[in-house]
């Protein structure tokens, strides 16, 4: 698989986007996912593009296919892998470089792998934000009988908002730049451990959409936004100095695929985290300064008639990690003009659909869904068809064709990995 730069948007005609996929993988029983090569590929560069020229390391959480992000990374401005557990980093890392654990782990069993092995110690950076997590590690195997274990330590990127209160999610303890230090300090003076770098994830800037059907929602968090931004720049850039006066850092990583710019921005970040805009799921088209292409979705049959004017699909319920809301169901694609029963909605089994075109719904018959967020998807899903020729021109940029499928590849749940 390679991913080309194109001028083309096929995505943009619905109909024959649609249809396109339909016609690539009629021969494929469903479930079953599908990923257009050249929206991927526009999506790629269009996350280079809004960086401004420093790398993007891949959130493989996002994506949880080692041959789509292998192609990602072959891409000049791409550099790394941000994983999701220990586990998964280990793995990744037997062909990966250089591969940082965006979360702490309790994972004895890999902690020792990694610990007695000079490959695997000299490519998988841990994250801590805590003496504890370093005590663990010691406790799996002394610093005396292990290789050093790379270490990075997460920065709190919350925001505590005037009379709003918290804006963001409950990650790491270490909020001021003297806490960053004062760990960063624990650290260094410890034997078996050696400090490289530094991470923060801005969620209330990066993963709250800013464009959502309530506008008086989307000024409130635009509001926010800005704010958490000014004040980030300078609470980060002071623990990135504080922490630098103490270990020579590799890397400060920072953003998500919904703060590329702003994260770009900030001086004391050398490098952005971002992946779930690869696949371009629904929930990003909620947002004012980016809109990546629908890359990939899932197709679901048509299995039964209840009465004339509707039509239920086979399975569907694939909700989205996340506080419970209707923005978490699948988003129905194509055909147009379908909508979920309020009172079922996606079902573990069955989704019934109604709608003007449900009438016109065969047994038989696909449904395109898209899923709310990215990785996600690749958990319900033992491999992606990769289709190309959707477009005058394709992908790969080898000429015009009619849509067809280029290469299956296996999820990590295909290839029997299941890490969380």
């Amino acid at each position: 698989m390679k991913l080309v730069r194109s001028a083309e948007a096929p995505w943009v005609n619905a109909a024959s986007y649609w249809s396109g996929l339909s016609a690539a993988t009629a021969e494929l029983d469903t479930p079953y996912g599908a990923i257009s090569l050249q929206a991927l590929a526009h999506n790629a560069f269009a996350m280079l593009d809004r960086a401004a020229g420093k790398p993007i390391r891949v959130a493989s959480k996002s994506v949880r296919v080692r041959e789509i992000t292998r192609a990602v990374l072959e891409l000049p401005g791409y550099a790394g892998v941000l994983a999701y557990t220990l586990p998964e980093a280990l793995w990744l890392a037997e062909t990966i470089r250089d591969v940082v654990v965006a979360y702490p782990t309790a994972d004895r069993a890999a902690l020792n792998a990694l610990a007695t092995s000079d490959k695997l110690s000299g490519r998988v950076t841990i994250m801590v934000d805590s003496v504890a997590q370093l005590d663990l590690v010691d406790a799996v195997l002394a610093p005396n009988k292990r290789e050093s274990i790379r270490v990075a330590i997460e920065l709190d990127s919350s925001w505590d908002a005037p009379l709003l209160g918290h804006a963001g999610v409950f990650r790491s303890p270490v909020h001021s730049p003297s806490a960053a230090r004062a760990l960063a300090e624990t650290v260094v003076s410890r034997p078996g451990f050696t400090l490289v770098g530094m991470m923060g994830y801005e969620a209330q800037i990066a993963g709250l959409a800013n464009k959502p059907a309530s506008s008086a929602r989307g000024v409130a968090v635009r509001w926010i936004q800005r704010r958490s931004i000014a004040e980030l720049a300078d609470r980060r850039g002071a623990a990135v100095k504080a922490v630098r006066a103490v270990a020579d850092l590799e890397f400060v990583n920072g953003g998500g695929t919904g703060s590329i710019e702003s994260t770009a921005a900030d001086e004391s970040v050398t490098e952005i985290a971002a992946g779930s805009g690869l696949f371009g799921p629904h929930l990003f088209d909620q947002y004012t300064h980016f809109r990546p292409a629908p890359a990939a979705a899932f197709a679901l049959s048509v299995v039964r008639k209840p009465m004339s004017s509707m039509a239920t699909i086979l399975g569907g319920g694939w909700i989205a990690s996340g506080p419970t809301s209707s923005d978490r169901q699948p988003q129905l694609a194509w055909p147009k003009g379908l909508t979920m029963v309020p009172r079922e909605m996606g079902g573990e089994v069955q989704t019934p659909l109604t709608g003007r075109t449900a009438a016109t719904l065969k047994v038989g018959d696909r449904v395109w869904l898209r899923h709310t967020k990215a990785g996600e998807l690749s958990e319900h899903l033992n491999a992606f068809a990769i289709v190309d020729g959707l477009g005058t021109g394709t992908g790969t940029g080898t000429g015009t064709g009619q849509p067809h499928i280029v290469e299956t590849v296996p999820t990590y749940r295909g290839e029997g990995k299941a890490f969380l």
